[in-house]
């Protein structure tokens, strides 16, 4: 059983499982900060990390705090604490984006416990799927998985995925004729010859570039040529998913994004693959026509594919102390 109070090397474990989360062009934007002696881990947003162009708002930032919240949570449970969380804990600061108190857990969460395997084996994949398709059951596992957390993932039928394919292609448009908005993407990817960093998208996670545009996958190295990158033929038919909320505030961000890490931590554990795309998104003219009409789902997060193929390789991480204030 943990001491009621974890110490220095406890919660620096702790920040080191939850900023194994996925993020938007990986810019981490979340900080922690932890007073000794207490129980309480707060998560921060990181301001000097927003994207002002393609994410005003700061949606996508939730989106990501929200997936290092729900790892937090996981390796909470690992340790054997019970995380109780509190979201938005201060109505004067926006940018303090919850605590989780570790109490000491009466009950192991055996379910949460099952997902730490998952929490360094998740990565995102850019390369080629095959076209096998992710059986119903597990599909309906994902989806559960959503709701536990208050989101739902919802699996688009054949006309939607198409309106998904067109609005991604829309969206490489947008991107295209927006320098404000390709110079906030180059910011966050570098290739071979920039030398290593702990943030942002690598070369290496590029994967090959598209022969056409079947599948959703951001083109991260589309205008920053890189003659050694390959060029592959992606599934004909991509598996999509779509993970949203029924309303569109910051605590519904912040649900999405534990949802979203929970679906993919779970789908990683089934043996799935996947990769995300949050490009038409960042449109509001787009963003609005990826949702379903007919769905409870009012508002899109997310758009998630899924499938069988190689895993993506690894992407940096910051230290646990640049992320890490103990007072």
């Amino acid at each position: 059983m943990p001491s009621p109070h974890p110490d220095t090397a406890a919660v620096t474990s702790l920040v080191e499982d939850a900023i194994t989360a996925p993020s938007m062009h990986n810019a981490q934007p979340w900080k922690f900060h932890h007073r000794s002696g207490t129980r309480t881990i707060e998560l921060h947003g990181d301001r000097e990390r927003t994207m002002p162009r393609t994410d005003p708002e700061g949606r996508a930032l939730h989106l990501g705090c929200g997936a290092a919240l729900f790892n937090l949570r996981v390796g909470a449970a690992k340790a054997g604490f019970e995380p109780v969380t509190r979201l938005l804990p201060s109505p004067g600061d926006p940018w303090h984006l919850a605590d989780v108190e570790l109490r000491e857990a009466s009950l192991p969460d055996d379910e949460m416990r099952g997902m730490y395997p998952a929490l360094r084996r998740r990565h995102t994949s850019r390369f080629p799927f095959t076209d096998e398709e992710v059986p119903g059951a597990i599909l309906d596992g994902l989806q559960a998985a959503a709701l536990l957390e208050g989101a739902r993932l919802l699996v688009p039928d054949a006309w939607h995925v198409d309106v998904l394919l067109g609005l991604v292609q829309d969206a490489e448009h947008y991107e295209a004729v927006d320098q404000a908005a390709r110079e906030e993407t180059e910011r966050w990817t570098s290739l071979p010859d920039e030398g290593s960093r702990a943030d942002g998208i690598p070369a290496s996670a590029f994967g090959p570039r598209q022969s056409g545009a079947s599948a959703p996958v951001r083109d991260f190295g589309g205008r920053r040529p890189d003659p050694d990158r390959v060029t592959a033929r992606f599934e004909r038919r991509p598996q999509i998913a779509i993970l949203g909320t029924e309303l569109d505030t910051p605590l519904d961000w912040l649900r999405a994004g534990q949802a979203m890490q929970r679906v993919l931590l779970r789908a990683t554990l089934d043996g799935v693959v996947t990769s995300m795309t949050s490009q038409p998104l960042e449109w509001p003219e787009l963003r609005w026509t990826a949702r379903d009409p007919v769905s409870a789902m009012g508002h899109v997060h997310m758009i998630m594919r899924l499938g069988y193929g190689p895993e993506g390789p690894p992407t940096p991480r910051r230290p646990a102390r640049e992320v890490l204030t103990i007072v």
